[in-house]
């Protein structure tokens, strides 16, 4: 009842900041998710300094007012409560908190003072919460916000409306609840933002089962809880859910988070992401930037190699300003299989996606595992970039399985999609699972979409982890059965043609065979007597002028 109460509140307090947005004429545009997402983050921070604080100073939670009583200490005993903070808390001043804000609203300039605030807070934490871009610069965590207002004259009643709303209530008494609680408050929070815009760079939330199903077999039950100090890598991380749910698989504190992605908003949000979900730890492994060109995480000169790698890359996308630059013998041994050519009346066709399936695969340690949504015609092409990359995967006994997803499964996309799980230990069979019919299908807005019940979502899981052959569903081949079907990994195409038999006495098979031929008669009856007529009305077909 609790996490219920909370999560109710917490989406009225979103509400109230978009409504207030919409207000000063900021509803959907392009800077209303900067504000929106900020704001709950100061308020998240906020909270979160508080409930640390009185855990260090108990004394704290029993005063009238925390927040005045954190302001009378000494400097010694103010840095001294600072240096206890866990490393995922900001530090925060007396001045910075909501409370003190909430008591100067009416002074002249607030708006001035409510930017100078988030902004001394974003640079007293840079080394923490700083998501850096490919060429090194960092982005700090909050803009001055109230100028995405355009007239200044209503700048300080924008702010005073929004400060208004984060004192209500407190986040203290659920931060220690689970990750699915945060996760459905993300999703919550951002949206009306992460939809695709039409943009070069659109951006696809990836559904709950997609994201269930690879954290659960990457990271199946009987691993979790003893896989610990991993890496876990995503090269088109949007806003982070495949990365979300493999560290929550694995557990938060065991495993570091590395990431990458053009988009700007993409990377803010994957920060708010990590720090809803106790990942702090790993913002510095944030970076936003083009993976393809510039690809970040190296150790020394050579491109790291990552333990686990999820990810939903792009399909298709005008990559041709810089393809030719990838076409060089530098990337040869990234892109094995080759670099897509730019087709002649639609460059923005151009098959990204055969780009990150090969760096995630180079990417890859020895032992490592990884899987990515692939369009589901590349598991059975039969030639090409497609097939190259299968034949690598299957000559060098580095697949897990693939699954193969219901349409719809994804409500902005009608491209049919499969999971492709790459394991690069797996020297014995390969699963090929055909989950295509299962499913109900909903309306999604103009959409239709499929969803998967939870049955459906871990009879796949199961049936894939055990390895286990369903007729018409699934089967288990090795890789010699892979490379004799070229390389195909479609499950349909290893399914046995079912042939029905039935027993005849001799006199019932006569009887079957006079049928046939007495039906036959027929037929070649019924034929020549049309001959007659297509002839005869030919013939009486006359010429006129």
């Amino acid at each position: 009842m609790v996490t219920q109460h909370f999560e109710q509140r917490t989406r009225e307090v979103i509400d109230s900041l978009k409504a207030i947005c919409a207000a000063y004429g900021l509803g959907n545009d392009g800077n209303e998710f900067k504000i929106i997402t900020q704001v709950f983050l100061y308020k998240f921070l906020n909270d979160k300094f508080a409930l640390e604080a009185k855990r260090i100073r108990p004394e704290l939670a029993k005063a009238e007012s925390w927040e005045a009583a954190i302001a009378a200490m000494s400097a010694d005993e103010l840095n001294m409560l600072q240096m206890q903070l866990g490393p995922d808390t900001a530090r925060l001043k007396p001045e910075h908190f909501i409370a003190h804000l909430f008591g100067r609203q009416n002074a002249p300039e607030f708006a001035k003072l409510f930017d100078d605030t988030l902004r001394d807070i974003a640079i007293t934490n840079n080394d923490i919460f700083a998501v850096k871009t490919d060429g090194g610069a960092k982005i700090t965590l909050f803009d001055r916000v109230s100028e995405f207002i355009t007239d200044p004259s209503k700048r300080d009643a924008f702010c005073r409306a929004i400060i208004n709303k984060l004192g209500d209530f407190s986040f203290e008494r659920i931060f220690n609840e689970k990750y699915d609680f945060y996760a459905a408050l993300f999703e919550y929070l951002i949206k009306d933002y992460n939809k695709d815009s039409g943009g070069k760079y659109a951006e696809y939330y990836t559904p709950h089962a997609v994201a269930k199903i690879m954290a659960a077999i990457l990271v199946p039950e009987s691993v979790r809880g003893k896989v610990n100090n991993v890496s876990c890598y995503d090269p088109s991380a949007g806003s982070g859910t495949l990365l979300m749910n493999i560290a929550h698989a694995i557990g938060e504190h065991r495993c570091s988070i590395y990431s990458q992605d053009i988009s700007q908003k993409s990377s803010s949000l994957l920060r708010l992401n990590l720090i809803l979900n106790n990942l702090v730890h790993s913002i510095p492994n944030i970076i936003q930037g083009n993976t393809m060109l510039h690809p970040y995480h190296r150790e020394g000169k050579a491109l790291k190699k990552f333990d686990y790698i999820v990810s939903n890359p792009p399909f298709k996308m005008d990559f041709s300003d810089f393809r030719n630059e990838l076409d060089t013998k530098e990337h040869q041994d990234r892109f094995f299989a080759g670099v897509p050519n730019i087709p002649k009346q639609a460059k923005d066709k151009m098959a990204i996606y055969q780009l990150f399936l090969q760096h995630i695969i180079y990417s890859l340690k020895p032992g490592g595992k990884a899987a990515a949504v692939v369009p589901t015609g590349f598991i059975t092409a039969q030639s090409g970039i497609d097939k190259g990359i299968r034949q690598h995967l299957v000559d060098h006994k580095m697949l897990a399985g693939v699954v193969s997803m219901p349409s719809n499964i994804f409500a902005t996309t009608g491209t049919n999609v499969s999971i492709l799980f790459i394991d690069a230990a797996n020297k014995g069979d390969v699963v090929l699972i055909d989950a295509s019919n299962l499913g109900t299908k909903v309306k999604d807005g103009k959409n239709q979409k499929t969803l998967l019940s939870e049955a459906e979502e871990d009879r796949i899981i199961a049936t894939f982890n055990a390895k286990q052959v369903v007729e018409d569903f699934s089967v288990v081949v090795s890789y010699a059965d892979i490379a004799a079907k070229n390389y195909s990994l479609s499950a349909g195409q290893y399914f046995d043609v079912k042939i029905e038999y039935s027993d005849l006495t001799p006199a019932q098979f006569a009887d079957k065979l006079q049928g046939f031929a007495t039906r036959l008669d027929g037929l070649f009856k019924e034929s020549a007597g049309l001959e007659q007529e297509i002839k005869k009305q030919l013939a009486g077909l006359r010429y006129e002028a």
